[in-house]
């Protein structure tokens, strides 16, 4: 009984959150092979990116079952959703085969010739096909947290949520920040913002991060060009979660009646944003 503790014992995370979480955990890994350039001494890099791979999947694996465990109604989103988490498990874990197979190449290839400058034949094609295999993935993890999401508040709904009293502009750049769209880059000492949709304004990432809602990462994401410096990761906070997740759960009417939550159009183009 936790009502005899001296402390409190937190809730353990909702589908939606692990899945938000995932979300954050595939985009760092995919920004980190992005990062990485394959050598003949890559073997230790290539062995701790499998490694990361295996453990998206399992982590997929384990908010199926913690939809599972909430016993909703198996409409068909919520089936939609439970197949595509596990969609991405399958694919984090061919992801992490190939890196174990390029890892063991460059192993074989060193111990037979300590004198190897390249890489065997066959490893940057396993190690791309590991960068394709994820890249999606973050995606995938925000539209089944989105379906699940609106299933679980059409059962248990709440008058208040994380995301009251955000501008419709935050609650967007909380949107893309959740499905890894957003990176900030310095050039001839000024900041600039770049997301997917073009949408995500300078101004409203310093908002969003004088609220606690999102934190910035420093050269973790891949440069805007070949040879560029890395770009800084936003990423989301625990508070900038749980107002993802408020968000998610709004019908899809909803922008009509509650304009302040909406999420902006459905992107037609890309490329970066101008900043403000």
């Amino acid at each position: 009984m936790t009502d005899d503790l001296l402390f409190d014992v937190p809730e353990p995370p909702t589908p939606v959150e692990r899945l938000l979480t995932l979300a954050g955990d595939v985009t760092r890994h995919n920004d980190a092979l992005n990062l990485l350039r394959p050598t003949a001494i890559s073997a230790p890099a290539l062995g701790a990116h499998a490694d990361s791979a295996t453990q998206l999947a399992h982590t997929a694996l384990t908010a199926v079952q913690a939809v599972h465990d909430q016993q909703l109604y198996a409409s068909a989103d919520l089936i939609d959703a439970t197949v595509r988490i596990k969609q991405v498990a399958y694919l984090s874990g061919e992801a992490a085969r190939h890196l174990a197979e390029a890892r063991a190449a460059v192993t074989a290839a060193a111990l037979a010739n300590r004198g190897l400058a390249e890489l065997p034949d066959g490893t940057a094609e396993q190690f791309q096909l590991a960068q394709e295999l994820t890249a999606l993935a973050p995606e995938a993890a925000v539209e089944s947290a989105t379906a699940i999401a609106r299933e679980t508040h059409g059962r248990r709904p709440s008058t208040t949520t994380a995301a009251d009293g955000l501008a419709s502009a935050e609650l967007g750049a909380l949107h893309a920040v959740a499905r890894g769209h957003v990176v900030m880059a310095r050039s001839q000492g000024r900041e600039y913002v770049h997301s997917r949709d073009g949408s995500v304004r300078i101004n409203t990432l310093r908002s969003l991060e004088g609220k606690g809602l999102i934190v910035r990462a420093p050269a973790t994401a891949p440069p805007a060009f070949h040879g560029g410096p890395a770009q800084d990761r936003i990423r989301l906070t625990a508070r900038g979660s749980a107002a993802v997740a408020a968000l998610l759960a709004l019908p899809p009417a909803a922008p009509a009646s509650a304009p302040a939550r909406s999420l902006p159009a459905a992107p037609t183009t890309t490329g970066p944003a101008r900043s403000r």
